[in-house]
């Protein structure tokens, strides 16, 4: 499940096929045609890691500051590249967790036959 997720694995054949841009899932494998449209992963890896890099990095840069006093455009230089990083491949690695457990569970919204 971890490599699955590190490197946006099809949970049915292996292939690295689950994305079709930067954080959007393809619409299928190209290798085994599973279909991807049918699993909802929501909002919920947005919410948590809003949460967890934000604190995080505030937490460090607060220690840096405090630390070494720099100046402001060496924040914005180190900041927003790494808070943008950490963000777009934690969605990945996150959303391709969910689909993952989803598809390894049968799991499916409530109400829908399998």
């Amino acid at each position: 499940m971890v490599e699955a997720a590190l490197f946006g694995l099809c949970p049915q054949c292996g292939a690295r096929t689950l994305f079709g841009g930067l954080t959007k899932f393809a619409d299928h494998c190209r290798a085994c045609s599973l279909d991807f449209t049918k699993f909802n992963v929501g909002d919920g890896p947005a919410a948590f890691l809003i949460l967890i890099i934000g604190a995080l990095v505030v937490g460090l840069a607060m220690w840096l500051q405090l630390s070494f006093e720099p100046p402001f455009w060496v924040h914005i230089l180190l900041w927003i590249p790494l808070t943008t990083g950490l963000v777009i491949y934690g969605l990945r690695a996150a959303k391709a967790a969910l689909v993952f457990a989803e598809f390894s569970n049968r799991a499916g919204e409530a109400g829908r036959k399998p």
